[in-house]
C-alpha cells in the first residue's frame, strides 16, 4: 500500500495537552478532494479528532512488553472524557521489566456493562515511524485526489491501533448521544505474543460467572468485514539431538540435521495429505488446516558435526481441537522415525493452542468473511453454563495482509467508516433501531 512517489511528511512525536482531547469528536476539512502538491497532509490529520487520536498512538512505540508509554497516553486521554477508567496491572514493573497494564473504562459505576468492546495496544516489531502519502493512482491527473484515500503509513496503522482509535471514538459518540448506554472498553497487552492481557483479564474479577456482558466486539484488521469465524491455532518444536564430531570425521558423530531434515520434509506436506491417510484436519467452513515451518536452529560451524537442531512451527487448524492435531503430528514423526527417539516433539504448555473460533455475524449491513489469524478471542474464557450466549463479533478497519510488514497502512476512509462500522454494531449489540 506504499505510494509509488515519496510526499511522506515527517510528523512531530508529541503528546497532546488536555485541552486538545476536548476537540469535536470527528472534525473533517472542507474540500473532499485536495491537490497533493500544495495541500499540508498533516492539516487534513489535525482537522480530525479521530485521525488526530490515531496518529498520536500510532507514534507512541509500543511492541509487545513495551506498551507503558502508550497505555499511559490512553489513561489520560480516556479521563478526560469522564470515563471511570481502571488500570488492570498484568506485569508489575522491576528493575528489569517494564510495568505492563490492561486499561479497563466504563461510564460512572457501570463497572460490568452490557457491551464490551475490545482490542490491543501492542505491536510486532519493528517500530516503523508514522507517515502520510498520497494515494498511488493510475491516471495522469495525479494532482488531485479524495482525502479518504489519504494514506497513513507506519507500525500499528491497521493492527491494531486502528481498530483501538475507530472503537473508542465510537463508543464516545454512542455515548454522546446516549449517556446511558451500557457499554465498556477494554485495551489490553501482549497479544502479538502469548495473549498475557487478555487471559489476565478472563481470570480476573472483571470476568465473573456467569458473565455479566451479553455482546462482546473484538477489534482486529477485517477490511471492515464481519468476520464470521477465524483459524485454531497451535505452535510446537521438533527437536533433533545427535553428536558432535569433526566434519572430517562424521562417522564419529550423528549429525542432528541430517535427523530432522526428513521429519520436516515430510510436516511440510501435512496440509496437502487427505485427512484419512494422515494429513491434517479440514472443514467446509475454513478449508484446509496449514503448516508454518518459521524457524529453524543448528549447528555452530560448517566443520562441525551438528548435535542438536530444532524447529519452530505454527499450525492453523481449520478443524478439530488443538489435541487432534498434536496426534495427527506424533503419528507423522513417528512414522519418519521408526519411533527411534532420533527426533521428538515438544508441545510445551498443552493448554497452548486453539480449536477454530465461531463467531457472530447476524447484523445486517456487512459483507461476512473468514479469516485464517488468531485473536484473542479464544483467550477471554465466557464462563457461562447456562442462560442466553453470549455473543462475539470480530470487525476492524484496514488488511491483515499488510499488518506486520514493512508497508503496513492504512486510509482515512477506512478508519472513518470503522467508527460508523462498530457504532453500528453497538446499536445492533444494545437493541436500539
Amino acid at each position: 500500500m506504499k505510494a509509488n512517489y515519496i510526499y511522506a511528511i515527517a510528523s512531530l512525536a508529541r503528546l497532546a495537552l488536555t485541552s486538545e482531547f476536548q476537540q469535536p469528536l470527528i472534525g473533517q476539512v472542507t474540500d473532499d478532494n485536495v491537490k497533493s502538491p500544495s495541500v499540508n497532509l498533516e492539516a487534513i490529520i489535525n482537522a480530525s479528532a479521530l485521525l488526530s487520536f490515531h496518529r498520536d498512538i500510532v507514534q507512541i512505540p509500543s511492541i509487545s512488553e513495551n506498551e507503558k508509554n502508550v497505555g499511559n497516553y490512553l489513561l489520560d486521554f480516556i479521563r478526560s472524557h469522564n470515563l471511570t477508567v481502571e488500570k488492570q496491572i498484568v506485569t508489575p514493573g522491576s528493575e528489569t521489566e517494564q510495568e505492563r497494564f490492561n486499561i479497563y473504562a466504563y461510564t460512572g459505576k457501570n463497572r460490568f456493562p452490557d457491551v464490551l468492546l475490545t482490542s490491543h495496544i501492542d505491536t510486532v516489531p519493528p517500530f516503523i515511524p508514522y507517515s502520510l502519502h498520497p494515494p498511488a493512482i493510475d491516471n495522469t491527473d495525479i494532482l488531485t485526489f479524495n482525502r479518504s484515500d489519504l494514506v497513513i503509513a507506519g507500525r500499528g496503522t491497521v493492527d491494531a491501533k486502528a481498530s483501538v482509535a475507530a472503537i473508542l471514538f465510537a463508543a464516545l459518540e454512542t455515548l454522546e448521544v446516549n449517556p446511558d448506554a451500557s457499554i465498556g472498553l477494554l485495551f489490553d497487552v501482549g497479544e502479538e505474543k502469548s495473549g498475557v492481557g487478555m487471559k489476565h483479564f478472563s481470570n480476573s474479577d472483571l470476568n465473573p460467572a456467569p458473565p455479566k456482558f451479553h455482546t462482546v466486539i473484538f477489534g482486529e484488521p477485517t477490511e471492515l468485514k464481519l468476520v464470521a469465524g477465524h483459524k485454531g491455532t497451535l505452535g510446537f518444536k521438533v527437536i533433533a539431538e545427535g553428536k558432535a564430531a569433526h566434519s572430517g570425521y562424521p562417522w564419529l558423530g550423528k549429525s542432528a540435521v541430517s535427523s530432522i531434515l526428513p521429519v520436516l520434509s515430510y510436516l511440510d506436506t501435512l496440509q496437502d495429505i487427505q485427512p484419512e491417510k494422515g494429513g491434517l484436519l479440514r472443514s467446509e467452513t475454513f478449508g484446509q488446516s496449514t503448516l508454518n515451518i518459521g524457524v529453524v536452529r543448528a549447528g555452530l560451524a560448517g566443520n562441525v558435526v551438528p548435535a542438536y537442531a530444532e524447529a519452530t512451527i505454527s499450525v492453523r487448524l481449520a478443524a478439530g481441537s488443538p489435541d487432534d492435531t498434536r496426534e495427527i503430528v506424533r503419528k507423522a514423526v513417528e512414522d519418519v522415525t521408526g519411533g527411534d527417539g532420533s527426533v521428538y516433539l515438544d508441545f510445551g504448555n498443552l493448554e497452548n493452542g486453539a480449536p477454530p473460533q465461531y463467531l457472530d455475524s447476524d447484523v445486517d449491513g456487512f459483507e461476512v468473511i473468514t479469516v485464517n489469524y488468531g485473536t484473542d478471542i479464544p483467550a477471554l474464557k465466557i464462563n457461562a453454563q447456562e442462560g442466553p450466549k453470549v455473543k462475539r463479533y470480530l470487525y476492524g478497519p484496514g488488511s491483515i495482509h499488510v499488518a506486520h510488514g514493512d508497508d503496513e497502512a492504512i486510509t482515512v476512509g477506512e478508519l472513518e467508516e470503522a467508527v460508523r462500522g462498530y457504532k453500528k454494531l453497538i446499536s445492533a449489540a444494545l437493541g436500539v433501531h
